[in-house]
């Protein structure tokens, strides 16, 4: 059965890779080439830690925001998320899957929810006004600081020995999956809300691996197709992403097993809940210059 699901995401790789590498050649602005190169060392510096524990949206985010000389409306943000890290997530997939044993019935539940969720959520956060966008990763920011640092003093749950979800718990877990595969397509990072949710429900912390990463496997390139078929994304810092990202996963999978990230998430914490509360105060200052403008007229 783990072949098969390989083999599907291999199919459905393919096709990604293929819708994007096109776009990516038809509509590439050379110009920007100092963008691409720039997206290769954030690939290699997100995806690397991304492997090891540590997150790739919200870090990638917040190293967007903080340079100056990146200028990605908030409105195609998501979709540049989504689109960038899609092949490095397959990579760690593909490398990560077969070493961590897990119910395959509540593996592909699981996956399959978090497709469903990010289908119907990339369809929505395409279409939605920038500073909706904006207020929407701004909370989704704040409850990724949140969890890091219910992490970080360990006061989050740490579940039990079970490998697999029945019953009303797999439809909790689906439920939950489908939620949060949709709050991916808005820049929010699947790994550590799921990793609460299936902790919450009694599994064992680590089957929370293969559940995660295989969902974020499949979420993004299907949920990446749409924002590429959109034109949400800015395709120079997104491939430039791309290929820095997946050599920073290999190169994290295959030498870096057990680097110490303690501190290194309490830093990515305050970055976060900083570039959370930017995004928030760029959106609410947006509707209230909205507001004042009705007023005035």
């Amino acid at each position: 059965m783990l072949k098969a699901i390989l083999g599907l995401l291999a199919i459905i790789t393919t096709g990604f890779t293929t819708v994007y590498a096109n776009d990516f050649r038809k509509n590439r602005d050379k110009s920007k080439n100092n963008i691409f190169g720039t997206g290769i060392i954030i690939g290699f510096i997100t995806d690397f830690l991304d492997a090891i524990g540590v997150g790739s949206f919200a870090t990638t985010t917040a190293i967007l925001k903080l340079n100056n000389k990146i200028n990605i409306p908030d409105k195609i943000l998501p979709g540049t998320l989504n689109v960038a890290h899609a092949l490095p997530m397959i990579v760690q997939a593909f490398m990560s899957l077969t070493v961590i044993s897990v119910d395959m019935k509540t593996l592909i539940c699981m996956i399959i929810s978090a497709v469903l969720g990010s289908w119907i959520g990339a369809g929505v956060i395409s279409k939605l006004p920038e500073k909706k966008v904006q207020i929407t990763m701004g909370i989704a920011l704040f409850g990724t600081a949140i969890l890091i640092v219910l992490g970080q003093l360990e006061l989050m749950p740490t579940g039990g020995d079970a490998t697999s979800l029945t019953g009303v718990k797999l439809i909790l877990g689906m439920a939950g999956n489908f939620l949060l595969g949709a709050l991916m397509t808005a820049g929010i990072g699947l790994y550590a809300p799921c990793m609460a949710m299936v902790a919450l429900l009694g599994m064992n912390p680590k089957a929370a691996f293969p559940i995660m990463m295989g969902a974020s496997a499949f979420v993004g390139p299907i949920a990446s197709t749409k924002f590429v078929k959109e034109g949400a994304y800015e395709r120079e810092i997104s491939m430039g992403i791309t290929v820095g990202g997946v050599v920073g996963s290999i190169l994290a999978l295959l030498f870096v097993t057990n680097l110490p990230t303690y501190w290194l998430k309490w830093l990515v914490a305050g970055v976060v809940l900083y570039t959370a509360i930017t995004m928030l105060a760029a959106g609410l200052k947006k509707d209230n210059k909205s507001n004042d403008d009705i007023t005035v007229a």
